[in-house]
């Protein structure tokens, strides 16, 4: 199955230092695009079993939380949802959508891979796939947001504050989500974490100190990097574990690489898939000479016919819920504040053109 690309994918630019008029001006740049992810999460919430009146009371609480956490934050979604021309409970349940769908009887996640490059001759460089649902690809977008505490660029959804990105100060995320049984409502949404990251954090060591800061009651992983260290994180309501690089290699599927949070794992969600593919990415990185570039780098997420799908293509027989595909590709430079977004599988490099952001 081919996957649906619009012509234009936008690209959404805003500055300002109040918060609240950033958000309104995404929100009035996505008044269609918005409402379509809406509609969509609707349809992909109410496959799971999940209330509308439950997902209100999800979002109105994961608002609360991130009102205390960082106001600033919750101003932003405040905005997005006055430019959009939404309430506001609805771009919450947005950014909450991990945490939302984790409720979910019939819905699994899709899955991505990541991997973080440090080579002493050739800096710090990461890729990764993001692959969601396909009815999804119209509804996001790559994202240039200035008048923070740092500049970013990256990639997100329509109405959610961020994903993967990299900032002004050199800072680059990478995001996976991970399964924990403890996993709810009622902590800061791991998007909105993310985003809170970017625009703070001027270094992994502050990266990380914030996210050890922070009310969790779900689980991901970010891998953070700067031009001088790199590390993977294990987020859970358990706890957070740090991994750092073997053989100047970080890899991240979808399942827990520490033992604690291992130990509650929803294996159910991601498995044997994850397994299949860490497995698959670790031995090319094994068996092949070291990438120092990060177009080398992202040649290893290329996969094909009777490989395990590191480049996901979705499967049009399947029903809505499991249609999982590679939406985009993503590459991270700290170095040079560089965010390359391909839309597309990383099959895809070389066919179509990368999209490049710079923050600083």
């Amino acid at each position: 199955m081919s996957i649906p690309r619009p012509e234009n994918r936008p690209h959404i630019e805003v500055a300002a230092t109040d918060p609240r008029e950033r958000g309104v001006a995404r929100g009035e740049q996505l008044r269609e695009g918005i409402p379509a992810a809406i509609e969509v999460y609707d349809r992909l919430f109410a496959l799971g079993g999940i209330t509308t009146a439950r997902i209100r009371e999800d979002a109105e609480r994961a608002l609360e939380v991130i009102g205390r956490f960082r106001p600033a934050a919750h101003a932003e979604i405040a905005g997005i949802a006055k430019g959009a021309g939404v309430e506001e409970w609805r771009v919450a349940a947005l950014n909450a959508r991990t945490e939302i769908l984790a409720r979910s009887v019939a819905v699994p996640p899709g899955e991505c891979t990541t991997i973080v490059r440090r080579d002493g001759a050739s800096g710090t460089f990461g890729v990764q796939t993001w692959d969601w649902h396909v009815e999804l690809n119209g509804m996001w977008h790559t994202l240039e947001s200035r008048g923070g505490a740092h500049d970013v660029v990256g990639l997100t959804e329509n109405g959610i504050l961020g994903k993967m990105g990299v900032n002004s100060a050199g800072l680059a995320l990478h995001f996976n989500i991970l399964g924990h049984v403890d996993d709810g409502i009622g902590g800061i949404p791991v998007h909105v974490l993310a985003a809170i990251v970017l625009e703070e954090a001027g270094s992994v060591a502050e990266a990380v100190e914030i996210i050890r800061g922070a009310p969790l009651a779900s689980s991901g992983s970010f891998a953070l990097f700067d031009e001088r260290d790199a590390v993977l994180l294990d987020m859970s309501p358990v706890g957070i574990f740090e991994m750092r690089p073997e053989n100047g290699t970080l890899l991240r599927t979808n399942h827990f690489l520490t033992p604690t949070p291992a130990a509650g794992e929803k294996t159910s969600l991601y498995q044997p898939d994850s397994g299949e593919r860490y497995d698959f990415v670790r031995e090319r990185l094994a068996r092949r000479q070291s990438p120092t570039t990060v177009d080398e780098l992202a040649d290893f997420l290329v996969t094909g016919a009777g490989e395990p799908p590191v480049t996901c293509l979705p499967d049009p027989d399947m029903p809505l819920g499991q249609r999982w595909a590679s939406l985009a590709t993503i590459t991270l430079e700290p170095a040079t504040r560089t965010a390359r977004i391909l839309d597309g599988t990383p099959a895809d490099i070389g066919v179509r053109d990368w999209r490049v952001l710079t923050a600083g």
